[in-house]
């Protein structure tokens, strides 16, 4: 097979992608092909994937149990470390039970797909992140997409009483507009026409509600609410991984049918170690989220002064529409060369004439980083 034409036509589109090396993170500093730049790119919204004791726990459980897992879950990788991480996460979310996963990716495909059958119907947020797309297509199930956001979309969906079992995902916090679901209308809709609700609060996990516990905290939402709840450990809490919470019989099914679980290496025991020392900095070190909180008001505070494009968002994820992706590309170039990694959002991520720069904020971003990044924006944008 020939791939010359195709790789032709993405380079000449904007759309081509391609890998930067990094040398050395001291985030949010960071050594990137040989240049020294500020990271405003990375989902480490709360800085922990530096921190000292997350990196000793570490190292601690790799003279414990080794570098890897050795198995899947279900034959020998399932160890103490896995086994109180999930317990841990049940607890901090309020939930009966929580699952493990070794990604996000694939917490939402083997869950959608263990889920649904032929028979039922998903109905997804139109900007939902791939994972939650392409899991409710590989289900089978009848598939429908709502306008972003939009409850009347999505109660005309609801109303149309296609198959008996009905199940709503929606993302928590949306990845490339930074934008939160109205989770207590979706909630009320749910109820009313006996469907079941899925949230992936990815970017939500550790950063919302009054301890961190995510999207359904801080929107006062429980597990009769919300019943699937997904969240991931490479974001906020600064590991690697994901899991699935939700009810016993949810978990026990999950255990039974998703096969990203039942067939894949867990994820090494060290990582659980980290992950439950970053839980409880998630929860104890408070300072972090209310520090976050204010960058993301100077931000965008400071960006609205300046005229900057940015975009209704109150999260961490502070988009900036460009429109053409090779404009987009073209302004995160001459970041880079000012010493700031931004990435550019091309389609298919974002629609077409919809691309961006994802700007993304850290507790750990000091205030001359943050001004730095904005002179640097303005000066790019407007030359």
């Amino acid at each position: 097979m020939d791939f010359s034409e195709e790789l032709k036509r993405l380079e000449q589109q904007g759309l081509y992608r391609s890998r930067r090396v990094i040398e050395e993170t001291q985030f949010p500093k960071i050594v990137v092909d040989g240049r020294k730049v500020i990271n405003f790119c990375s989902n480490d919204y709360l800085g922990l994937s530096q921190h000292p004791s997350v990196k000793q726990a570490f190292i601690e459980g790799v003279e414990r149990y080794g570098a890897g897992s050795g198995s899947a879950h279900l034959i020998c990788g399932h160890s103490q470390a896995h086994h109180a991480l999930e317990e841990e996460l049940a607890d901090f979310t309020g939930r009966d039970r929580a699952l493990l996963f070794s990604t996000g990716f694939m917490a939402n495909i083997g869950t959608l797909s263990a889920l649904l059958k032929p028979a039922d119907r998903v109905l997804e947020d139109r900007l939902n992140h791939a994972s939650l797309l392409d899991g409710g297509l590989l289900s089978r199930a009848k598939f429908r997409r709502y306008q972003h956001n939009d409850m009347s979309d999505l109660k005309n969906k609801l109303s149309l009483k296609e198959q008996e079992n009905t199940l709503i995902v929606s993302d928590g916090v949306f990845s490339m507009d930074g934008d939160l679901a109205p989770l207590p209308d979706m909630v009320r809709l749910a109820r009313q026409y006996k469907a079941t609700l899925m949230v992936d609060d990815a970017h939500g996990f550790g950063v919302l509600g009054g301890t961190g516990a995510g999207v359904l905290e801080h929107y006062g939402l429980k597990q009769q609410d919300v019943p699937i709840l997904m969240g991931t450990l490479g974001k906020a809490v600064g590991t690697f991984g994901a899991f699935v919470a939700g009810s016993e019989q949810l978990i026990e099914i999950l255990i039974q049918k998703a096969r990203s679980y039942i067939y894949t290496t867990a994820m090494p025991a060290a990582l659980a170690e980290a992950t439950r020392v970053s839980l409880r900095l998630v929860q104890t070190e408070t300072w972090r989220r209310e520090q976050l909180m204010h960058n993301i008001q100077s931000f965008r505070f400071k960006a609205e002064q300046r005229g900057l494009p940015v975009m209704a968002s109150g999260t961490a994820i502070q988009p900036l529409l460009i429109g053409s992706a090779e404009q987009a590309m073209t302004v995160s170039q001459k970041l880079m060369e000012k010493g700031f990694w931004v990435s550019a959002i091309r389609p298919p991520t974002v629609p077409k004439g919809q691309a961006r720069l994802r700007v993304t904020l850290s507790a750990v971003h000091q205030p001359e980083q943050i001004d730095g990044l904005l002179d640097a924006l303005e000066k790019s944008i407007n030359d």
